[in-house]
């Protein structure tokens, strides 16, 4: 029997489709991982040249190899679990950031070819999924059973949910200028202009955002070292708390890879001329991606931390009041055009 004869066989037939769905899923995992581990050693590297220093430089040519180095640490600590603490949910609370993160980018589409799965409410199912996080913090705050991981768990659940609003309301927007909530259609829709153009005050507004909902500088109160020791991770060691650390960077890609589908023309060139056709659309996508993070990795190194009351104040108090004026004055222009 030879093998189209074997690929006919029914029970193969019934096989085949979820053994696809699974090496793609794992194509798409593998790529992420490697990414996240390389985006730690660029944020040392871009820090490190902000602040006339080196970087990592030892391990492997230009200390390229230190993030296996440092996931090799890791895996061979010893997992420590507080004695009154909740061990069960302890363990879970890691994976619950970790997870999501890598869920997301079941809809998100690199290139013209589409997504994993291609759904029209993938705008939907980002928001939803990327909203899972905050409960992994919530439960490794009180798990831990210790003052200080709880009150940054608190204070992180209060921060995520005040700017997940305005970023909401800014998402909002470009589906009312798109037309649809599916992604490959809102990154054709910027075929003429991007829509960081005509709606830039909501790109920056998202820009900020994406950084107070990733817990990164200047917004990093959750992990406020000076009063609360480390944060809500703090009676985490080993690979519990490599999840942590693992989930914070994924979300820093993910949230740039939805500013660049939202705001920056996805896989889309600059601007359609023929010479830049010929690069892939993959290509712009991850150059794009690469430009918001260095935005990530500037801030820490360039600003500094917020009180906690300056970043209630700017999601309340300023952010919320104009991204919704933002979204009225869009719905009534794209009325007033039709």
């Amino acid at each position: 029997m030879d093998l189209q004869q074997i690929l006919n066989l029914p029970e193969v037939q019934l096989i085949l489709p979820v053994l696809q769905t699974v090496i793609s899923i794992l194509l798409m995992i593998f790529p992420l991982i490697i990414c996240v581990a390389y985006l730690t050693y660029a944020e040392r590297k871009v820090i490190g040249y902000m602040q006339l220093r080196v970087g990592p430089n030892r391990v492997g040519p230009f200390g390229l190899l230190q993030p296996f180095a440092d996931a090799l640490k890791l895996m061979f600590k010893e997992i420590a679990l507080p004695k009154k603490s909740n061990k069960v949910v302890f363990l879970i609370a890691p994976l619950m950031v970790f997870v999501p993160a890598f869920l997301a980018w079941a809809v998100i589409p690199v290139n013209g070819n589409g997504a994993l799965a291609n759904i029209n409410l993938g705008v939907l199912y980002l928001l939803a999924v990327s909203s899972l996080g905050v409960y992994g913090i919530l439960m490794a705050g009180w798990a831990s059973n210790s003052k200080y991981a709880f009150l940054a768990a608190v204070r992180s659940g209060a921060q995520m949910v005040s700017y997940e609003v305005s970023m909401g309301l800014t998402i909002l927007s470009v589906i009312l200028m798109a037309g649809s909530m599916n992604l490959s259609e809102i990154v054709l829709a910027q075929k003429d202009m991007w829509y960081a153009i005509p709606a830039f005050p909501m790109f920056v507004i998202f820009i900020i955002s994406i950084l107070a909902e990733t817990n990164r500088a200047p917004f990093d109160l959750p992990e406020a070292e000076a009063e609360l020791v480390a944060g809500y991770n703090v009676e985490y060691s080993s690979m519990p708390f490599a999840l942590f650390f693992l989930g914070e960077y994924a979300n820093m890609i993910l949230m740039s890879a939805m500013a660049v589908l939202l705001f920056l023309g996805g896989w889309l060139p600059p601007v359609d001329v023929a010479w830049l056709n010929w690069i892939p659309g993959f290509v712009w996508f991850v150059v794009k991606v690469c430009a918001i993070l260095f935005i990530f990795l500037w801030a820490r190194a360039a600003l500094p931390r917020f009180r906690y009351d300056q970043l209630m104040r700017l999601g309340w108090k300023v952010f919320l009041p104009f991204s919704l004026i933002w979204l009225v004055l869009t719905a009534f222009v794209l009325k007033f055009m039709s």
